[in-house]
C-alpha cells in the first residue's frame, strides 16, 4: 500500500526553530479548550526549540518510530494526545486525538506509522540529498 503526503502544511517561525510538519490533526478552539490550545502551542514551541519534554507531559512512543513522541494536553473536557515525530530539520505532527481508553486505539498507531513512513519517503526523494543518507531519523 502507498500512502502519500497530501499538501503537508509547512510552518516556519522565526529564529531558527524548526518547523512544524502537519501530517493529521489540527489544534483549533473548539474542540481544544482555550488554555489547552495554549499549552499544546507551548508544548510544541519547545520541541521547535531543541527543547526536550519529560513525563507527565509527554512520553516515547517507540511503537510508532524512533524520535516518536505523545504530548499530553488536558482541558476540561478531554484528554488530547499529539503524536509527533522529532526529525533532524522538522516536528512531524503525525496525529491528534482525544484519549478515551488507557491503551492509544491501534487505528491510530496504524495510521501514524504510515503517515511516518510516507513522511521518510518524502524526505528521502528531495531533490539534492544524498542517498542513503537519513537525517531524518536522527533525534537531536
Amino acid at each position: 500500500m502507498t500512502v502519500s503526503i497530501p499538501n503537508p502544511i509547512l510552518k516556519v517561525v522565526p529564529g531558527g526553530a524548526k518547523p512544524l510538519v502537519w501530517l493529521g490533526g489540527e489544534i483549533k478552539t473548539p474542540p481544544f479548550g482555550v488554555a489547552a490550545r495554549r499549552e499544546a502551542g507551548f508544548l510544541l514551541r519547545l520541541l521547535q526549540e531543541g527543547e526536550s519534554i519529560g513525563m507527565p507531559k509527554s512520553r516515547p512512543m517507540p511503537t510508532i518510530g524512533r524520535g516518536c513522541l505523545e504530548l499530553r494536553v488536558q482541558d476540561e473536557a478531554h484528554a488530547w494526545r499529539i503524536v509527533c515525530f522529532v526529525a533532524a530539520d522538522a516536528i512531524v505532527i503525525l496525529d491528534v486525538f482525544p484519549k478515551t481508553t488507557r491503551a492509544t486505539p491501534k487505528q491510530i498507531l496504524v495510521t501514524c506509522r504510515r503517515r511516518l513512513v510516507a513522511y521518510r519517503r518524502e524526505v528521502d526523494e528531495r531533490p539534492g540529498r544524498l542517498k542513503g543518507r537519513d537525517d531524518s531519523r536522527r533525534v537531536r
